[in-house]
């Protein structure tokens, strides 16, 4: 019997299935427009729509999504009411953070304020212990002032417990102490550990990842385990279900809703996983993602065919510091809106119409105009062959919706319409720049690989603003998300601060660390269904210089333990390579031993064509009038899926296909390759 994979990526107005004939290698795909209310509604929508094919639901093997359930709670402020447990005399570690303005621009900004904290004052009390920063017990667990303490904060009413004390890292039994107690005098109360969330230094980045896990668990759990269920009632009732991680890698349902942080960018995490195969693929080693769906873009640097990872980050200005890729997100997408303000001024989004109501042009009660109505209004999208037509676009709506900011602006329809996409294409350029020219990467050396439902309509243009090397659109780019939740392995990251002098230990003292959290990787994943032959294990260990307020992670082999020599040599070198000087006369000093446990996934092998013969005649759609930057040009429009591989055609040129249009500029050529990606190249 065949067996299935199904990937859904959840996205803010379209629900993305990708669908994988293990026997065959066929892939097929749709797109189900999202519940945001529920959206387990949708996904059970696109598991039916493989059903209704004559596919038993047994058949079924594997599912993955990347759900922005987590993700949404914490942007709108919709976790749970969440209570703080902290040392005695350190109330104020998560109220002052970093300090009284965050790094970076937000130094210069007269405007900034703090974002409210999830877990204000009032619910956050003091547990009397106190351990030293070699692990030692100084102050026992007081038990019964826990218990009085515990008491007031079930008096307001909390549903989840962040517990984060001084150096529980180096000994988490208080901690673990604090959780049974916490069970017996708050039953039903989700518990949230540090020293089992992260168990690493800095105890702010640890507190504040603790506290957003907590606030956001209960309501992951109860998505994951409702979404199971609707599973199982439909039949899908294999063990392997996952979600996906910020890390790029999966983990199970139960693993995913013990550890909500973790999903934060679940979502925009497929896209890089599957950039990073595309570029293993194509043979083109330095790609930056552009992936512009219906309420966002999301945009990463994949150098030398490897994506940059980071182990903190910031998600509307709070702190997490758990492994993550490196994605930079704005809120520019399809369903953007525009509007002029009073003083006669455009502005362009972060506000988006989502799939309910949606653009105007989709006929569901929207009326304020949005990029995709802007796009319609320009002749980039076909009003009749959206979907592949199972869905039609309303143009007289679109026009209406953005003569409602032209009037005010004394602009027409069209010029307002290509004034509203610029101003979002210039905010999405700014991302990449964000993350490229600022950080010292040259443009010219890399091409957009561009995907979304929106992304294909602008990555031309905005190449060749940036004056990139070109343009990559996949295949499937609507649903190159979903596709890289196929191509994802299972992974979990293990971390133990153990600060040492490196000149003081052996390699018997890191090999030592090194055993115990990979024995742990081993069991987590053996639990997850993998034998010891897919099992594979990386290292890592975090060194700084004495008194550093900064670690660099290098990769540790076993072999690399055994000449700790070697390894400090190493660390001076990428020190230099990093920030163009190094040290080597200062100590150095080991911080944090890393290591990640690996599931390999069997491999997904996209197919390679074969020219069938067809000319580019055979593929055209029909022509007409397309806006390029305020001259209106009979433009052709063609079907993609009947372009054959190795055709070129010249820009202007727009193409269609099921799930996405794509949009070639004049003076632009594009080439279909032997995957069919389209490769976009000035002519010049």
């Amino acid at each position: 019997m065949p067996r299935y994979r199904v990937a859904v990526d959840t996205g803010g107005t379209f629900s993305d299935f990708v669908y994988l004939n293990e026997a065959t290698g066929a892939v097929s795909i749709t797109k189900i427009p999202s519940t945001p209310d529920d959206p387990s509604r949708a996904i059970l929508q696109g598991v039916e729509a493989l059903i209704a094919q004559g596919v038993p639901a047994a058949d079924v093997g594997f599912f993955c999504h990347g759900t922005t359930v987590g993700t949404n709670a914490l942007l709108e402020g919709k976790g749970v009411r969440t209570g703080l447990l902290v040392t005695e005399g350190f109330s104020g570690i998560y109220e002052v953070a970093e300090q009284s303005r965050p790094y970076g621009t937000a130094i210069f900004d007269v405007m900034y304020d703090k974002p409210e904290p999830l877990v204000p004052p009032s619910r956050t009390g003091e547990v009397r212990e106190r351990v030293d920063f070699r692990g030692n017990v100084l102050v026992p667990l007081d038990e019964a002032a826990l218990r009085e303490t515990l008491g007031g904060l079930k008096a307001k009413q909390i549903e989840a417990l962040a517990v984060c004390l001084l150096f529980s890292f180096l000994h988490p039994q208080h901690e673990a102490r604090v959780r049974e107690i916490a069970r017996e005098e708050l039953p039903g109360c989700n518990v949230s550990l540090s020293s089992e969330i992260l168990p690493q230094i800095r105890e702010y980045y640890r507190l504040s990842t603790t506290v957003i896990n907590a606030y956001l668990q209960p309501i992951l759990a109860h998505y994951v385990e409702s979404l199971g269920r609707r599973l199982a009632g439909s039949g899908v009732t294999t063990p392997q279900k996952y979600i996906m991680q910020s890390n790029g890698g999966t983990s199970t349902f139960a693993e995913a809703a013990r550890t909500a942080v973790t999903t934060v960018l679940s979502g925009p995490a497929g896209g890089v996983a599957a950039g990073v195969v595309a570029s293993k693929m194509t043979g083109i080693a330095n790609i930056i993602t552009f992936d512009m769906g219906g309420t966002s873009c999301d945009v990463a640097l994949i150098k030398d065919g490897a994506p940059i990872f980071t182990s903190r980050g910031k998600i509307e200005g709070r702190d997490l510091a758990v492994p993550m890729m490196d994605i930079n997100t704005v809120s520019a997408g399809g369903g953007t809106i525009a509007r002029a303000d009073r003083f006669g001024v455009l502005e362009v989004g972060p506000q988006s119409a989502g799939a309910v109501p949606g653009p105007a042009c989709y006929s569901r009660g929207g009326e304020a105009p949005a990029i995709t109505d802007c796009n319609l209004v320009l002749g980039y999208l076909s009003a009749d062959n959206f979907l592949g037509g199972r869905m039609k676009l309303d143009r007289a709506r679109a026009e209406a919706a953005v003569a409602r900011v032209a009037a005010p602006l004394s602009l027409g329809v069209p010029e307002a319409a290509e004034g509203i996409v610029r101003i979002i294409e210039v905010k999405m350029e700014e991302a990449i720049k964000a993350i490229s020219t600022m950080r010292g990467h040259d443009l010219r050396d890399f091409m957009l690989l561009a995907f979304g439902g929106a992304g294909p309509v602008h990555a031309a243009r905005m190449a060749r603003d940036l004056g990139m090397a070109g343009v990559i659109v996949p295949l499937y780019p609507g649903v190159f998300s979903a596709l890289g939740l196929l191509m994802s392995d299972v992974r979990h990251d293990y971390i133990r601060s153990r600060m040492t002098p490196i000149s003081q230990l052996n390699s018997a003292d890191v090999e030592g660390v090194f055993v115990e959290l990979e024995a742990q990787a081993r069991s987590d994943l053996q639990r997850d269904g993998f034998t010891d032959n897919d099992i594979r294990i990386e290292r890592a260990i975090d060194l700084r210089y004495a008194g550093q307020g900064y670690e660099i992670a290098l990769p540790c082999t076993a072999e690399e333990v055994s000449r700790l020599d070697e390894l400090r040599k190493a660390f001076d070198a990428e020190h230099k390579s990093q920030f163009g000087h190094s040290a080597p006369e200062e100590p150095v000093e080991v911080v944090s031993y890393r290591v990640r446990g690996i599931g390999v996934v069997p491999a997904v092998s996209m197919p390679k064509f074969k020219p069938e013969g067809r000319s580019l005649a055979d593929a055209l759609i029909e022509t007409r009038e397309v806006r390029f930057d305020g001259n209106v040009v009979s433009c052709p429009v063609y079907q993609r899926e009947k372009l054959d591989a190795g055709l070129t055609l010249q820009g202007p040129a727009v193409l269609d296909q099921f799930d996405c249009t794509t949009v070639i500029c004049s003076g632009q050529i594009a080439r279909v390759d032997e995957w069919k990606n389209l490769i976009v190249t000035e002519s010049s």
